[in-house]
């Protein structure tokens, strides 16, 4: 499963043949809100959540962007991996708990 940058409606994805999973993200300058991700319900538990989550991240790592974890499941994803904190900034590491 390859996870693509669908730019057009500022969402990552993975095609599953029958249905799609996405992260939902809005641009801002100097950051990425990730709003929204959505993994259709047959295919729940298989990791594909967390391989759009990867490259979410791995996108505002490559752009030099600041992440807003406004997603339940990116925030908790932030929370439990401490590599990827550097991409909060103080606010941000604030609401999440880290400060």
């Amino acid at each position: 499963m390859n996870v693509s940058n669908n730019q057009e409606k500022s969402r990552f994805e993975v095609d599953l043949g029958d249905a799609v999973a996405l992260a939902a993200y809005h641009l801002m300058p100097g950051a990425i809100a990730f709003t929204h991700t959505e993994v259709p319900p047959s295919y729940e538990g298989q990791g594909i959540g967390t391989m759009l989550i990867k490259a979410g991240l791995g996108f505002a790592r490559e752009q030099g962007l600041k992440v807003v974890p406004a997603c339940r499941f990116f925030a908790a994803y932030m929370i439990k991996h401490e590599e990827v904190q550097d991409l909060l900034d103080a606010e941000q590491r604030s609401k999440l708990g880290l400060a």
